[in-house]
């Protein structure tokens, strides 16, 4: 990026102190990074002011329950893998559970709770296996679903497939067909939203903006070489503005629908850092690695537009059906976005958890946001996140 202020330079300066590589393309926030031992020490870092403040104000809970729950979080992650390999076929899913601060794995055989408790997780004996209700949620990807119809996931918790629909459009015949179709083909609960969800880009690193044509959107994280987006904020080929308006890079690859993410390789002055903005709310995150957070788990967001919002993971793998298409694998969240925060980063703790895709509501009203998980996107492209 390019600064001409003394202040970014000043900025500039203490990322290369921290050793966090090349500097970070438009910090638009005058806020502090984190001290430069915090990259260093090898104990894990404490949760920042800040960011307690940003759980305890959309969580509706104070910092130390939010300092408590980050920690059981973390230790929730570290188990869900092995877990998932202990149950073997038996795996029904995973979710994060707030109330006991522990993973929940469910499965379809007696015999393997064991094993998943004797590495630390909750267990519930369900009837489908993770496997099976995917194949289902599979099959709807292959049907032409109506406007009415909003998305669909596999739900851990219930053990079925989630078909939501729009509330005043239920009882649309298209809807109604819809739902008898995916029902033929597995396990279905219905849920209603008040909105159909739509994309939140707006006619212009992470979570700074940027500018293609006439639209704004937000960087997500950096990657070696530049950085990854919502696919729908532009097309490969398409020329990239930054924050001051100069010319800042080209989409290299880009996917919507179908999916929503994309990857723009940057040039001309402009430099990468694994920061993500805080906006002022907190001070700007480094991010450590792109470990994926269970369902349950908290999660904040970073946008050019609303800034820094937190909620929790409410679903994976669930298909969205926006306007233009469907997109696949997406996760469902309770935090709120609004137009030109597509494309920012969501994050757990320091780890990247993806790229904003869209939503319904409004961050004065509330709403969901889904985003795109950044491994997919990583994997893709053959890219590596930039980390602390």
């Amino acid at each position: 990026m390019k600064h001409t202020t003394p202040l970014r330079a000043a900025i500039a300066a203490l990322l290369l102190t921290a050793g966090l590589g090349a500097a970070h393309a438009g910090v638009a926030s005058a806020v502090p990074l984190p001290e430069p031992a915090a990259a260093s020490s090898s104990a894990a870092p404490s949760a920042s002011s800040g960011l307690l403040d940003a759980m305890r104000r959309d969580l509706g809970i104070t910092a130390s329950q939010a300092e408590e729950r980050l920690s059981a979080e973390k230790a929730a992650t570290a188990v869900e893998k092995t877990a998932r390999q202990a149950a073997g076929g038996a795996y029904g899913g995973s979710w994060y559970e707030p109330s006991t601060g522990r993973l929940v794995v469910a499965v379809t055989d007696r015999a393997k709770e064991s094993a998943a408790r004797a590495l630390g997780a909750d267990t519930r004996l369900v009837r489908h296996s993770a496997a099976a209700l995917d194949r289902a949620a599979a099959r709807l990807d292959t049907l032409r679903a109506p406007t009415g119809v909003a998305g669909w996931h596999v739900d851990p918790r219930i053990n079925s497939v989630v078909v939501t629909v729009v509330r005043t459009e239920r009882e649309a015949p298209a809807v109604r067909a819809f739902v008898d179709r995916a029902r033929a083909g597995g396990p279905v609960t219905v849920a209603e939203t008040a909105q159909a969800p739509r994309t939140y880009a707006a006619g212009t690193v992470g979570g700074d903006p940027y500018y293609t044509g006439n639209v704004r959107c937000s960087i997500g994280f950096s990657v070696y070489g530049g950085f990854v987006t919502a696919g729908h904020c532009g097309q490969a080929g398409a020329a990239v503005r930054g924050w001051d308006g100069s010319a800042m890079g080209t989409f290299q690859g880009s996917s919507f629908p179908g999916n929503d993410y994309a990857y723009v390789g940057i040039h001309g002055g402009w430099w990468t850092v694994p920061v993500v903005l805080g906006w002022g709310t907190i001070p700007d995150q480094l991010v450590r690695g792109s470990a994926e957070a269970p369902v349950g788990a908290s999660i904040c967001r970073s946008g050019s537009t609303t800034h820094w919002h937190c909620g929790t993971v409410l679903a994976k793998n669930e298909t969205v059906n926006y306007s233009q298409g469907p997109v696949h694998q997406m996760t469902k969240t309770s935090v709120c976005a609004e137009g030109g925060d597509s494309g920012g980063s969501f994050l757990s703790g320091d780890q990247a958890q993806g790229v904003t895709s869209g939503g319904w509501g409004n961050c004065s009203s509330g709403g969901q946001t889904w985003f795109q998980p950044i491994n997919e996107i990583l994997g893709r492209y053959g890219l590596t996140l930039h980390t602390a």
